[in-house]
């Protein structure tokens, strides 16, 4: 009789994720270049409304380089993690972190993204904070390309357009290798590589006003296809570098459900949730499934490969599949509805049953053990929730407290969820909370929406102390690792 699976298996990875652009600051210290993050404005809510503000354009970057607007760039200034890793790792170390992801500014190792040489400043400041890590027994989770491509790289060649990005890719990707193996065996390629569909400027580093005779689709699915060769270069890299490594790829799912259960939703929401998972599709298997023909036809795009492409996809798959979980969508055909604010994904309308963060976010629990049976049932290979968390407003009291039940409410029912997909029988390897310290808004520039278990001291425009404070969820986090998820 087989014995069933009660709980997380004893070596489950629990951390936390940031990435470099939204927490490091230090953005032209060291000999570190622009990155394309470090373009992007913070635009307030009454300006923007509940909309992402991520897309910027060619005139806009000239006239930042030229001093032509006074703006604020908050991904510029982080939380100071460049500065405070040490006090920062320590704190990660308290609550017990296993896994650590973060992510490498690819700017600081090659500050144009061609250069011949790399930065050694840069490369020595992420061993420090590899060292810093193994001195807690910390594995770190390595993202080599977090929302971060070399400016130099946008203006030049317009980023991941270009298919000569591919070698100035995996010439970053075979010096990182070298130089962390020892310290790194969990790397991931690009983070929520489907994100270049929404904005081909936040994925790929492409300015879309620089080539007005494409579409954007047409243009993000040619810049994909270089990522997807690039990312299977770099896990063949990985392998013949660092003995006993798995690397994953990385998604922003987005589970899409039909509002009724007319046949015509239904299609549409298979649609939705296929065009998500064609990302992971090409990872996983090795080739460009037979549904995107049709879509790729409908739609006018041609997708341009070079001989041998299909090989090294094919020959080059990732061992592990990765992906951030904040949300589920939902989808109809049947007449005008009401819509939901603040995701990526057009004509989601709002799902009756499903509470909503501060920012419009449709709060799912359920969805995440639906994602994880889902992606078991296609893949049959192990998972990794690398994101997932609750962006709200946090206030502190007089005494210095802050107290975020909402925060615990959201990944206690979440991790109850993957609890039961793991009873499921699905293989999952570790859950990095997104945010364990407050940090930048990826898709608004602001600090206002706190993520953390510690608070930052630091306000929209980049004013404060930085000072940092536990929060509530703090000690919470902490016991659901000591209890490897038993006490939530």
């Amino acid at each position: 009789m087989t014995k069933a699976i009660e709980g997380f298996k004893p070596d489950f990875l629990w951390g936390g994720a940031t990435a470099a652009n939204q927490v490091e600051g230090a953005f032209d210290e060291d000999g570190k270049g622009l990155s394309t993050a470090d373009m992007v404005p913070f635009i307030p809510k009454s300006k923007r409304g509940m909309n992402m503000a991520m897309d910027v354009t060619a005139e806009y970057i000239e006239d930042v380089l030229a001093g032509k607007t006074e703006d604020v760039f908050p991904k510029r200034f982080g939380v100071n993690f460049y500065h405070t890793y040490k006090e920062d790792i320590a704190l990660f170390a308290e609550l017990g972190f296993k896994v650590f992801r973060l992510s490498i500014n690819w700017s600081r190792i090659f500050p144009n993204g061609d250069d011949a040489q790399p930065n050694e400043a840069g490369l020595e400041f992420y061993e420090n904070v590899f060292k810093e890590l193994k001195k807690y027994n910390i594995e770190p989770l390595v993202t080599l390309s977090h929302y971060e491509t070399p400016l130099a790289l946008t203006r030049k060649y317009n980023g991941w357009y270009s298919r000569e990005v591919i070698d100035f890719y995996t010439n970053y990707a075979k010096t990182v290798f070298t130089r962390y193996k020892d310290y790194v065996k969990y790397w991931l390629t690009f983070n929520e590589i489907n994100v270049i569909t929404h904005s081909p400027y936040t994925g790929g580093g492409i300015l879309i006003d620089k080539l007005p005779e494409k579409t954007s689709d047409q243009i993000a699915y040619q810049a994909a296809h270089h990522q997807f060769v690039a990312s299977a270069l770099a896990t063949k890299l990985a392998h013949e570098i660092i003995p006993d490594v798995q690397v994953g790829c990385m998604l922003a799912r987005m589970q899409t459900y039909p509002v009724t259960n007319h046949p015509d939703d239904i299609l549409k929401a298979q649609e939705h949730n296929d065009l998500n998972l064609f990302f992971t599709d090409v990872h996983a298997k090795g080739e460009y499934p037979a549904y995107m023909d049709r879509y790729f036809a409908e739609n006018n795009i041609v997708v341009n490969k070079e001989e041998g492409d299909d090989e090294i996809l094919k020959n080059h798959p990732v061992d592990f599949i990765s992906f951030s979980y904040y949300m589920s969508i939902s989808v109809t055909t049947q007449g005008d509805q009401e819509k939901t604010e603040g995701n990526l994904v057009e004509g989601a309308v709002k799902n009756q049953y499903l509470e909503s963060s501060d920012w419009g976010w449709q709060i799912d629990p359920k969805g995440l053990r639906v994602t994880l049976r889902d992606f078991h049932n296609r893949y049959n290979k192990p998972l990794f929730v690398v994101e997932n968390g609750l962006g709200a407003y946090d206030k502190v009291e007089e005494d210095g407290s802050i107290h975020d039940p909402y925060r615990i409410d959201y990944l206690r029912k979440h991790i109850e969820q993957m609890k039961e997909a793991v009873k499921d029988g699905v293989d999952l390897m570790g859950y990095t909370a997104w945010g364990p310290i407050d940090l930048v808004s990826f898709s608004t520039s602001e600090m206002s929406k706190r993520y953390g278990f510690i608070y930052v001291d630091q306000d929209d425009e980049g004013n404060g102390t930085l000072k940092r404070s536990k929060k509530d969820s703090f000690n919470w986090y902490k016991n659901v690792i000591a209890t490897n998820g038993e006490e939530l």
